[in-house]
């Protein structure tokens, strides 16, 4: 089968499931679960693959929510990342019920001609994308072994051949004090929530001395019973963010050492721990990259680079994922401009008919590019060697 005739099949493959794919997507986008708790999600498509003929790993690599299925025996093995997890109270603002659906039809399109065309293919549900770091995890258990590229597509506001992503580390910080009566035996007490906004200010104060690509940002979760009671305990959520890995680090220790000078001062003690994995940043894979456009514009979609007046600024753990396999995680517009992800009126939008069409492209773009990766014989290798370069 020549390429061309490959890449039609595979479209075809999807316009076959397209009701299928675009009622999960549904499903998900109406049943939002949050990080490691997305059982109805992981259930839903682990059936469909099962129906499909897939054999299925459930709760694959002692994660619960987590899935591997797999089709083909010889050739490139490539990896379709779904991600199906959801934000609190603004439910599916960030559109993984799109990444999942998309990723389910390119991962099925594969399957179906994985032995005709000699190459193989992994779908992988990976949960907690959203800052629980579920394909860290997976990582580390070995799911990424033997995979020779792995992509997914993301929902957004602009169509981008990658997401502007930087580097996080997030921090759990618990404040312990004494409790005393606020008005009858102040001087007894150490307020637990002073340390924490005496914290708060220093980071406020150094944010206008770091790099401008450079984020810090937090939360207080535990401030207090009553007026009238000095608070014995507090807590905050702080995210520190930088385009790189070793930025980072550097970073976090100017942080620490803000939250511990608030807590020292209001004589109080401080514990810092890391809440979840540490995302890397993304390392695009420009060969990858190069072949999602032209089956882009296949698909009527005009792939753009990220710049002042298009980007998308976040974090990820498909960055850890690039760091060890070439990958992609390009954005696929489903909103106009002017809608953010992660606000209310982007998850409109991912259950709106763009967010259909972009499952359904979605999954052909991503489908066609593994077609690429089969039957271009130098494509992985140049793909791999670029990989090894940005690593050295």
């Amino acid at each position: 089968m020549t390429l061309d005739a490959a890449k039609q099949k595979m479209a075809s493959e999807i316009d076959a499931r397209a009701a299928r794919l675009l009622s999960v997507s549904h499903q998900i986008h109406e049943t939002p679960e949050l990080c490691f708790e997305e059982h109805a999600a992981h259930d839903l498509l682990c059936t469909v693959l099962e129906e499909e003929g897939l054999e299925v790993e459930r709760s694959a690599y002692g994660l619960d929510t987590a899935f591997v299925a797999r089709a083909g025996h010889s050739g490139p093995h490539v990896a379709v990342i779904c991600e199906y997890d959801a934000l609190p109270e603004i439910g599916h603002a960030c559109g993984h019920n799109i990444i999942a659906a998309a990723g389910l039809g390119a991962g099925l399109a594969a399957a179906s001609l994985a032995e005709e065309l000699g190459g193989s293919v992994a779908i992988v549900g990976t949960p907690a994308e959203e800052g629980g770091g579920g394909k860290c995890f997976l990582l580390e258990r070995g799911a990424f072994d033997g995979i020779s590229a792995a992509m997914m597509v993301h929902p957004a506001n602009h169509e981008l051949a990658s997401m502007s992503t930087i580097a996080v580390e997030q921090l759990e910080v618990t404040y312990t004090g004494r409790s005393s009566h606020a008005s009858a035996s102040p001087h007894l007490g150490r307020n637990a929530l002073d340390g924490a906004v005496l914290g708060y200010m220093n980071v406020a104060a150094l944010r206008q001395h770091i790099q401008p690509d450079e984020r810090v940002h937090g939360i207080f979760t535990r401030a207090g019973d009553k007026p009238n009671i000095v608070p014995h305990d507090a807590a905050a959520q702080w995210y520190v963010r930088s385009p790189k890995l070793d930025g980072l680090a550097a970073l976090k220790e100017r942080v620490v050492a803000c939250l511990e000078a608030g807590a020292a001062a209001a004589g109080v003690g401080i514990e810092c721990r890391r809440e979840a994995p540490i995302y890397a940043d993304l390392l695009d894979s420009s060969v990858l990259l190069d072949l999602y456009q032209r089956n882009a514009a296949v698909a009527g979609r005009a792939v753009g680079v990220p710049d002042a007046a298009a980007a998308v600024v976040g974090s990820t753990d498909m960055g850890n994922v690039s760091y060890t396999v070439p990958s992609i995680h390009p954005m696929i517009k489903v909103a106009p401009a002017h809608v953010a992800i992660h606000t209310p009126e982007f998850a409109h939008y991912a259950r709106s008919p763009s967010g259909d069409q972009a499952v359904l492209d979605g999954a052909k773009m991503m489908a066609m590019t593994i077609a690429d990766l089969w039957l271009l014989p130098d494509a992985l290798a140049r793909a791999s060697d670029e990989l090894a370069q940005s690593l050295r």
